[in-house]
């Protein structure tokens, strides 16, 4: 066997692991998780499925991780692209609402999973995503807007207000009233603690 038959079928064995994961994402969203369906709709055979994911409880936590690292990954991009303030309230009001609004369906099929390894991939979920929410309360501290002892994980449990937005109402409103009332209460000219 040759190298490149060796790396053709490893890309395609990647090609196939996320194309499961993204149907898989949508059909845990949709409250629903079939390996068939999921197979299907992949365009791969429930065997592959069940190959890269022995159980609906990994195939969950998989899905989990991988929602949970695009949201962070878009962090740098953001702060690269964009003065501080503008890619904490874009990163808030555009990805983590967003996020948070159609993955309801995930996190309960996540509350479901009876493993322990759903213990271990919940905290270090938590602890990438106060990552990404100190890298954007530092950018701000460093650029003079936001007061130095802004804490990332206060900021973080206010932006789980997310969570209860109305994908049916005007929920992009919403998401920027929360962003705008968290930004005020960490702003550099904000309340302070007593």
């Amino acid at each position: 066997m040759t190298t490149g038959s060796v790396s053709h079928r490893r890309a395609d064995t990647r090609r196939n692991h996320d194309r499961i994961l993204a149907v898989a994402a949508e059909s845990i969203t949709a409250g629903e998780l079939s390996f068939n369906a999921i197979a299907k709709q992949a365009g791969v055979g429930v065997g592959t499925v069940y190959r890269h994911f022995p159980t609906q409880d990994a195939l969950v936590l998989a899905v989990y991780e991988r929602e949970v690292r695009h949201l962070v990954e878009v962090v740098p991009g953001l702060l690269e692209a964009h003065p501080p303030e503008l890619a904490f309230r874009t990163w808030a009001t555009d990805h983590l609402a967003r996020y948070m609004m159609t993955k309801r369906g995930l996190g309960a099929a996540l509350q479901a999973a009876s493993t322990a390894a759903a213990g271990d991939v919940l905290a270090d979920a938590y602890r990438t995503m106060l990552d990404a929410t100190s890298a954007l309360v530092e950018a701000n501290v460093r650029a003079g807007v936001v007061r130095a002892d802004a804490d990332p994980e206060t900021v973080m449990r206010g932006l789980g207000g997310l969570l209860y937005l109305d994908p049916d109402g005007d929920w992009h409103r919403d998401a920027e009233n929360l962003a705008d009332l968290i930004w005020r209460g960490m702003a550099a000219d904000g309340p302070r603690s007593p």
